[in-house]
């Protein structure tokens, strides 16, 4: 596993964590990464953890994997995370997994969103016109 930063992966204030994932990602890296993460979160008020993956070269499925289990890690210590810096293939990655608004990116508004292709709003001819 390699980090983008070389002063480290991590970054902490009073109230948010960032935490790089490097470029390429193992499944033996998840359960390091996320015991990382706790340690560094266990015991402090919560807050938000940025997860920045902007040094994923080839994001897989093991990339989003990890990215939802580190969300769970977040989550078990009070901590909400978000996921920064992800190109068009991680996301179209997460999307396919439905897992779009589990790992939202951060100052992403959901008006910013894609509606989904074929849907329609059903409206009820019964209900009253505002």
């Amino acid at each position: 596993m390699s980090f983008r930063d070389a002063a480290g992966p991590i970054h902490m204030t009073a109230s948010a964590t960032s935490f790089a994932i490097g470029v390429k990602i193992t499944r033996a890296d998840i359960p390091v990464l996320c015991a990382d993460l706790a340690e560094l979160v266990r015991g402090r008020g919560g807050g938000v953890v940025a997860c920045d993956v902007a040094g994923v070269a080839h994001p897989d499925v093991v990339t989003v994997e990890a990215l939802a289990r580190l969300r769970l890690t977040a989550r078990r210590h009070g901590w909400n995370l978000v996921v920064t810096g992800a190109g068009p293939d991680l996301l179209e990655l997460v999307h396919l997994f439905g897992l779009t608004d589990a790992l939202i990116q951060a100052g992403r508004q959901s008006e910013e969103r894609k509606q989904a292709g074929g849907v329609e709003e059903v409206v009820d001819g019964h209900d009253p016109s505002p």
